[in-house]
């Protein structure tokens, strides 16, 4: 049974929001999308552009571009699921956003890049070979989201779904991806057109992640445990895709150099964006049970880390996994703090004897669980399996029971916790 949560003793950000004024701040900041002058944008483009910028301005737009779209299509569920009808008026506000940042982007690829039709697919079409894996998964994720919530429209679904979007994709990617945009192009004093209309995107982007932040929180009041629960799960679950979505092509840092920024401080900047939204909800990620970020650590390292497993091909549809004893330790210390430490006796290890690398272990004692190199003494289980098999399995690249019949994967020990695997590593 939900329980009532208490008012927090400390005011929240989300107590100063109020459905009606966003639908109010909606009706003030309408703006139109076919009325944005190009004329300079298409000189700037041609003429006053390197090709660098215009590479990593084709990227980065097409990045939302694509994303856009996606949500356009995707919000009618949300609206269903809004239990309260203040909630389902400004998500249908919302819905008319998107559509609009889809035109102004399709216009702008088309009438100042000079790709596509005018038509949202041709622009759509002409574009798509700019999205990364991460950008695909997060957003077909999004799409399966959608579905989800179609057939559940409970609460916690409904957490989950505003988590999804208006937490990480809105508030914890696409605004720090604003921020670089704006920013250099104000600087460099460069496509006028564009700038007024990713300012105007902008606005709008506030006022969505602004409603999430407080559906978050009504939905934290009526059940704390409940919602805590689904928003630090799509957290995990989504991590390493939402820093997968803007990794550049090849990993060449020049795309971000274009711009004057850089893959860490897009990372930085989304880490405290997701940290200062939850906080506003009433969640804190320095005091929840197994946090989806290593708050432990400075934020750098903090941002840095799907990165480093990005780089090392062990997340990711790259192969082969590098073998760098950092992106090792990071994906073990990763295993490590999502485990489930209620699942398992305390005294549990649990080793992976590697054929072809060092060995790892991974302890659970007194409540906590930690990741050690080398070879564990009398394991409760012990994982026979090469490192590359490892690496795909983890990065969801091969399916373990096809390692079973192969026998590449072994285990050997305690077979009924290896049958809890999936429980103790959700």
């Amino acid at each position: 049974m939900a329980t009532t949560a208490p008012r927090p003793a400390t005011r929240r950000a989300a107590d100063d929001i109020s459905y009606t004024d966003l639908y109010e701040r909606w009706e003030r900041g309408n703006w139109s999308a076919t009325e944005i002058d190009f004329s300079q944008d298409k000189i700037d483009w041609e003429e006053n552009m390197t090709d660098a910028q215009r590479r990593t301005a084709m990227w980065l737009f097409s990045l939302f571009f694509h994303g856009e779209d996606a949500v356009t299509d995707g919000l009618s569920p949300y609206i269903d699921a809004a239990p309260l009808e203040e909630q389902k008026y400004f998500i249908a506000t919302q819905q008319v956003d998107e559509a609009r940042h889809s035109v102004f982007f399709n216009r702008f690829m088309n009438e100042v890049v000079g790709l596509g039709d005018g038509s949202i697919a041709g622009g759509m079409s002409a574009t798509a070979g700019e999205l990364s894996w991460g950008h695909k998964m997060i957003f077909q994720g999004l799409e399966d989201m959608c579905v989800a919530l179609r057939a559940d429209q409970s609460p916690h679904q409904f957490a989950r779904a505003i988590t999804l979007y208006h937490v990480l994709i809105e508030a914890s990617l696409a605004q720090p991806g604003q921020h670089i945009i704006e920013s250099f192009l104000e600087e460099a004093d460069l496509l006028p057109g564009f700038r007024e209309g990713i300012a105007n995107v902008a606005l709008d982007e506030q006022r969505h992640i602004a409603f999430g932040v407080k559906a978050l929180a009504d939905l934290y009041d009526a059940d704390p445990k409940g919602t805590e629960t689904a928003v630090l799960d799509v957290v995990r679950e989504n991590g390493v895709f939402i820093t997968g979505v803007a990794k550049p092509p090849n990993w060449d840092e020049s795309y971000f150099e274009a711009f004057n920024s850089s893959f860490e401080a897009l990372g930085r900047d989304g880490v405290k964006a997701l940290e200062m939204r939850l906080k506003a909800v009433g969640i804190d990620l320095h005091t929840v049970e197994r946090s989806p970020i290593p708050v432990d650590l400075p934020l750098d390292e903090r941002a840095d880390r799907g990165r480093v497993l990005l780089q090392a091909n062990l997340v990711g549809p790259d192969r082969p996994a590098s073998r760098d004893p950092y992106a090792t330790e990071v994906m073990f210390d990763s295993i490590a703090r999502a485990a489930d430490v209620h699942a398992v006796p305390s005294g549990t290890v649990i080793e992976w004897a590697f054929t072809d690398a060092e060995p790892w272990q991974i302890s659970f004692d007194a409540g906590k669980c930690s990741a050690a190199r080398g070879t564990a003494h009398k394991p409760s289980l012990r994982l026979v399996i090469s490192f590359d098999d490892w690496a795909d399995l983890f990065a969801k690249r091969v399916d373990a029971r096809k390692l079973l019949f192969s026998r590449r994967l072994r285990p050997k020990g305690n077979l009924r916790l290896f049958a809890k695997f999936g429980k103790i590593f959700p």
